[in-house]
């Protein structure tokens, strides 16, 4: 991967819906050729998806919180029913305080209340903790 590539996918990660003529004009490429180096950073597994960034709030999911999760054991078991928690948008296992890491987002905190009941009963949950935040300063994609 070189500095165009990297170039090319900044851009996309700024605007997914950029034509391969702006971008190969954006990087001194042909639109054919901005199209192939997209298409090849696809195939290797460089870009994996295209989306789009959302007000959560205007969506009704104004509360972002980070859920610590405790399990007894390993807890890669306990994916399949994370994810069927359709408010948790992230799960992490991670080295620390708990086993896994979640980022949940719902409309309120009784909701919130609600996923956390979910959360207990996945197969192998002892325990939670739950940080809400009240204010982001910023998010950002890296590139």
């Amino acid at each position: 991967m070189d500095e165009i590539d990297r170039m090319l996918i900044g851009l996309l990660q700024e605007d997914a819906t950029r034509s391969y003529a702006v971008l190969g004009k954006a990087v001194g490429l042909s639109s054919g050729a901005a199209h192939e180096r997209v298409r090849k950073l696809r195939e290797r597994g460089v870009i994996r998806r295209t989306t789009i960034e959302v007000d959560h709030e205007a969506l009704g999911r104004a509360v972002t919180a980070y859920v610590l999760v405790d399990g007894g054991a390993w807890m890669g078991e306990s994916a399949a029913g994370l994810a069927a928690i359709p408010e948790v948008e992230e799960a992490h296992v991670i080295a620390g305080p708990a086993s896994v890491l979640l980022k949940v987002r719902t409309a309120g905190t009784r909701d919130l209340q609600d996923v956390l009941r979910r959360v207990f009963e996945v197969n192998g949950v002892t325990g939670t903790r739950t940080v809400v935040v009240l204010e982001t300063f910023f998010e950002r994609i890296l590139k």
